[in-house]
């Protein structure tokens, strides 16, 4: 078989070239420490790869609906807790009201209670991140107002939300609130929180009678009826105190879950597309010797070739 005079150069070339490609990837694995690059080194791992960074990427979004709902979920609490101790404070004013009070001393109690309603409105109208916490769907306007009346005294109270709530996902599926609508007065969906048909509370309005009542000094009121109702308000309380503490036990436990997941899954991948470094830089450094040494040799035979030719 003839061998023409730039068979070898030509294979040198090419075979150089070879080198220089492998050189490249390699060190782009060094230098990034992913073995892919592009989906022809390898389509069905990538494939496989790119479904577990969507579900990854799906987990996230779970994982930043938890932590928002954990978010409202401690504003909730803190402003349950501060709404029941007003009650405790009403309860007590109710309970230390009796025929002994002096007019004057009723009327200041009276005042007290006008006092600890507008401190109730206030923390019925809690926002977080802009959106109101009980007020339903209707998060981007302030639950509740109260009119009164040229003295001062609180004469009545209005909701302005509804009884539904916004939903978050957390899995597939699975969808929670942590909002709490103020009021329901109908016969399903969450509790009311200041007011409540099914269970009879109705806080605002008792704290009201309670109000006009010690104004007006009828103790025998304030005795049989806003004593009794005042406590059966501070029940709805403690039942959404349990409710919210349940509630933030549970996304902390699909927190958990979660991250736990997202973990796995980034492992997954990285096991997938992460390099052995240690193995990367031996191969690496075995193909640059291979290419100096490919130049060295080509270098050497053409310059023989050369002086043969000369000669």
């Amino acid at each position: 078989m003839r061998v023409t005079s730039n068979t070898y150069s030509n294979s040198l070339v090419d075979q150089l070239n070879k080198l220089a490609i492998r050189q490249n990837r390699q060190q782009s694995e060094v230098t990034t420490g992913q073995r892919i690059q592009s989906l022809e080194d390898d389509p069905a791992t990538l494939h496989q790869v790119m479904q577990l960074q969507s579900e990854s990427a799906l987990l996230s979004k779970y994982q930043e609906n938890t932590d928002l709902l954990k978010e409202r979920a401690s504003a909730s609490y803190a402003a349950i807790k501060g709404i029941k101790q007003i009650t405790d404070r009403a309860q007590e004013i109710a309970i230390s009201a009796n025929g002994l009070r002096s007019p004057q001393e009723l009327r200041s109690m009276a005042q007290e209670t006008t006092q600890l309603i507008q401190q109730a409105i206030q923390f019925a109208n809690t926002q977080h991140r802009g959106e109101y916490l009980f007020a339903g769907t209707q998060t981007d306007q302030e639950p509740f107002a109260f009119t009164g009346d040229n003295e001062g005294w609180i004469t009545g109270i209005a909701y302005r939300g509804n009884s539904q709530v916004p939903l978050s996902e957390i899995s597939p599926g699975e969808t929670i609130t942590a909002h709490v609508p103020g009021v329901n007065t109908g016969n399903t969906g969450p509790r009311g929180l200041l007011k409540d048909d099914r269970t009879g509370s109705d806080m605002i309005q008792h704290l009201i009678n309670l109000q006009n009542n010690l104004r007006d000094g009828n103790i025998d009121n304030i005795e049989e009826d806003d004593v009794k109702n005042l406590a059966n308000d501070e029940d709805n309380l403690l039942y959404h105190f349990a409710a919210n503490g349940a509630f933030q036990s549970r996304l902390e436990i699909v927190s958990n879950s979660l991250k736990t997941r997202n973990f796995d899954l980034e492992t997954s991948v990285s096991n997938e597309v992460d390099v052995d470094l240690a193995e990367a830089i031996v191969r690496f450094n075995q193909t640059q010797s291979a290419y100096q040494a490919a130049l060295q040799t080509g270098a050497s035979m053409l310059n023989k070739s050369l002086l043969d030719y000369l000669r």
